[in-house]
């Protein structure tokens, strides 16, 4: 059993749960389960009931503020957080259904499951639910979200004994070996996201220059991503532009399109978020000739262009350009 105590506090132990519900790779979990053993076996600076009401706090100051988020923005936060996800329409609808179905109450148990944890408190705030009811319902699943997991360390103390040993006799070395991947993670990320923004600039296309090449150029694609995006009701698009699930398309490995033939893709986000996405797995792919359109969708409306909702088929496609695509995205 240990004796000793070891560098784990409230604040950080808050900090961790905050980071986690950002999406950050912290081992927020493993800390509540350390910190509940920690506390039965005796150590004083660490009680049950102040942990876990550590935990409910970082929890509630991140998913408010993806609540506040969701209730400024609305749709358009909840499609960037299902945009991060591997398949955005799929989560995005079904985060909806459940909602529509049990409402705040969704909230207690959402950060059990994988895809309704973080998209949860934003989808509440846009579609209206009161400040106060919002905060009842989160608080009382972040407290059975923190008991879990501070219980199971409790329950289990024994089993991570050597994990608390090991943060007791080499506490600074064991914050290094934890925080050094994770800054590493979050510098990778940063960069490869700032090489794909510079990259990105590269190889924008305006809504004047497409409108252009679809006049004049037969061998132009244009890829609406708006497929997981969908509403109640129709979403209309660019004349003879075919709508697929963006992370489909990034994952399609059996896409094939004649050599001469330009791609461009368009999402409804100003920052082009999802068809960046799009272009570069595209482009790792041997597609050379892929542009972005620049302010997507929203974009081309702005400059008067025209939408229509009688949008391209594989069949077209393949008959005008000869492309073939996979049966994932037909």
């Amino acid at each position: 059993m240990i004796t000793g105590t070891v560098g784990l506090t409230y604040t950080g132990i808050g900090v961790a749960v905050f980071g986690q519900q950002f999406c950050l790779p912290v081992p927020s979990m493993l800390l509540l389960m350390t910190a509940g053993a920690l506390a039965e076996q005796g150590h004083g600076h660490l009680r049950l009931s102040l942990v876990v009401l550590s935990g409910v706090v970082g929890c509630l100051a991140a998913d408010g503020f993806w609540f506040w988020l969701g209730r400024r923005w609305g749709s358009d936060v909840i499609r960037l957080v299902c945009s991060l996800t591997s398949d955005p329409r799929r989560n995005r609808e079904r985060a909806r259904q459940v909602f529509a179905r049990w409402g705040l109450r969704l909230l207690l148990v959402a950060k059990f499951v994988p895809g309704l944890d973080g998209v949860s408190p934003p989808l509440a705030g846009a579609e209206g639910a009161t400040v106060k009811g919002f905060v009842l319902y989160d608080a009382a699943g972040s407290m059975l979200w923190c008991a879990a997991y501070v219980g199971l360390g409790f329950l289990f103390s024994r089993q991570v004994d050597a994990v608390a040993l090991l943060m007791e006799h080499f506490g600074r070395a064991v914050v290094l070996v934890v925080a050094l991947p994770l800054v590493g993670f979050v510098a990778w990320r940063g960069l490869h996201v700032v090489r794909m923004i510079r990259h990105l600039r590269l190889r924008r296309i305006s809504p004047a220059m497409l409108a252009m090449k679809l006049k004049e150029n037969p061998k132009v694609v244009v890829f609406d991503l708006l497929d997981f995006e969908a509403r109640d009701g129709a979403i209309a698009g660019i004349p003879g532009a075919m709508r697929v699930d963006p992370g489909r398309m990034r994952a399609a490995q059996r896409l094939k399109i004649p050599d001469g033939v330009e791609i461009v893709l368009y999402c409804s986000s100003k920052n082009e978020f999802a068809s960046a996405r799009v272009a570069e797995a595209l482009e790792k792919r041997g597609f050379t000739e892929v542009w972005v359109l620049e302010g997507g969708l929203e974009g081309w409306i702005a400059a008067g262009h025209a939408v229509t909702l009688q949008l391209s088929t594989p069949v077209e496609l393949a008959e005008r350009l000869g492309i073939v695509l996979p049966v994932e995205l037909r």
